[in-house]
């Protein structure tokens, strides 16, 4: 039968929700201590409670050596000879434990020092079981009830710890009194030196998906599957849902008969919007309704760009797609894992009309190009030369038959024209510098 002693150190570890055997640690813990101190010994202690008589008995423990030689420290060490005079049993390596008188002298000093590490053995136990109790099960959604409010954090009782919801975790729209109720999600728990903080939120997306596995019997039944949440406490969330049913509508399950359910989670967020959106594979399809409650006009999948969408909406839709500060489409973009540009009808538009205007400057400097490249000079000189127009070009003449300046001044721009490389504007120019040339020559002479 267990002792009094016993009994009640069960009865603690009960309470505390930690193994009978570590108080039981600490009480043997506080007796050594207590016989060291008392008999300011270096020997090497050990006490050892009798569970069914209550009593804690110290032993000085020594290790069993073969001969004198070995013994290296005598309060540590003794030899089997000397050993065997007490316990014949004893062999080499074995212990050897000599009562240490206790009762009737440790008194006081025991008690206090026994209460002091117990205290600080349950402290250190207690840890250890909310930090285990807790850190497997992050992401978790528990009951909470408001304890208190320090500063602008919240703290909460999880039941068998305290939980705190700093300001980051909490949704614009709340405000708590101590004693209210309310639903938390675990995200972290940290070792601190006052013991483990359990860190809890109401800002996170975990927290809608509880709410609607718990308000859509189909979401609990996994018949209509949440496939991803975009939210910003407070504001507003968008939550993408497909069904595996194909007579089941996932949006009109998670809305419910008159919008009761989804006005349900609602009511728990205190009034936060909530989008709900038909999932689809298709990127284009996808973006179209998670921009809701824009209509869309066009999606384009940018080539080139990594997950990278451009949606085009009538000039009207463009400050509801947008959203206030850019939420709408901030949270679409989380929603898809993609990047998302909007652009209005009439900024697409811009867009084009700049677009074709730098091609048709772009084809002028391709042919002011082609014309310098016919104009640059070459290694090899040309039989004769023309104002403005370059030795490759003069060559090409020459290769057509047209050797003189002459030749050249004769032709028309349609027969220059058809020289390969020649178009019509060089064919003109070429006609400009010959004629000139044959023109300005004989006043040359009689200068």
């Amino acid at each position: 039968m267990a002792s009094e002693l016993y009994n009640t150190i069960d009865a603690l570890s009960r309470e505390k929700g930690i193994d009978p055997q570590i108080v039981v640690s600490a009480v043997e813990d506080a007796i050594v201590m207590a016989t060291r101190k008392y008999y300011k010994s270096q020997e090497n202690l050990r006490a050892k409670l009798d569970k069914e008589t209550g009593k804690i008995n110290a032993f000085a423990v020594k290790t069993v050596v073969e001969t004198p030689e070995q013994v290296e420290d005598p309060n540590l060490q003794i030899t089997v000879e000397d050993a065997r005079k007490v316990d014949p049993a004893l062999e080499v390596g074995g212990e050897l434990l000599i009562p240490k008188v206790t009762e009737g002298i440790l008194g006081r000093i025991a008690a206090q020092l026994a209460k002091q590490v117990i205290f600080q053995k349950v402290r250190e136990a207690e840890r250890d079981t909310v930090y285990n109790e807790y850190i497997g099960r992050v992401n978790e959604v528990i009951n909470a009830t408001v304890k208190r409010i320090e500063g602008q954090d919240v703290i909460v009782d999880l039941g068998k710890a305290e939980g705190r919801i700093p300001k980051k975790e909490q949704s614009r729209l709340e405000s708590f009194a101590p004693g209210e109720r309310a639903r938390v999600v675990i995200v972290r728990v940290e070792r601190a030196s006052k013991g483990p903080q359990v860190v809890v939120s109401r800002a996170v997306p975990e927290l809608v998906s509880h709410l609607f596995q718990t308000e859509v019997p189909e979401i609990y039944d996994s018949t209509v599957v949440i496939r991803a949440i975009a939210r910003e406490a407070g504001e507003r969330t968008k939550i993408a849902v497909m069904s595996k049913d194909k007579d089941v509508d996932p949006v009109g399950a998670c809305v419910g008969m008159k919008g009761m359910r989804v006005q349900s989670i609602i009511r728990e967020l205190r009034g936060e919007k909530i989008d709900i959106i038909e999932y689809h594979e298709d990127a284009v399809t996808f973006a179209e309704k998670a921009l809701q409650p824009a209509k869309v006009s066009r999606v384009t999948i940018l080539e080139g760009h990594d997950k990278h969408l451009e949606v085009i909406v009538d000039d009207s839709q463009l400050s509801l797609a947008i959203g206030k500060k850019g939420q709408n489409v901030r949270l679409a973009a989380k929603l898809l894992g993609w990047k998302i540009d909007i652009k209005s009808e009439e900024e697409k538009r811009r867009e084009v009309e700049a677009q074709f205007e730098g091609l048709e400057v772009g084809s002028e400097s391709a042919a002011s190009e082609e014309d310098g490249a016919e104009t640059a000079e070459t290694d090899q000189p040309a039989p004769y030369a023309l104002a403005g127009i370059g030795d490759k070009t003069v060559r090409k003449l020459v290769e057509a038959g047209l050797g003189t300046v002459e030749d050249v001044a004769a032709a028309t721009a349609e027969r220059l024209s058809e020289i390969s490389g020649i178009g019509e504007k060089t064919a003109e120019k070429i006609l400009a510098a010959a004629r000139g040339e044959t023109a300005s020559a004989p006043g040359d002479e009689t200068a």
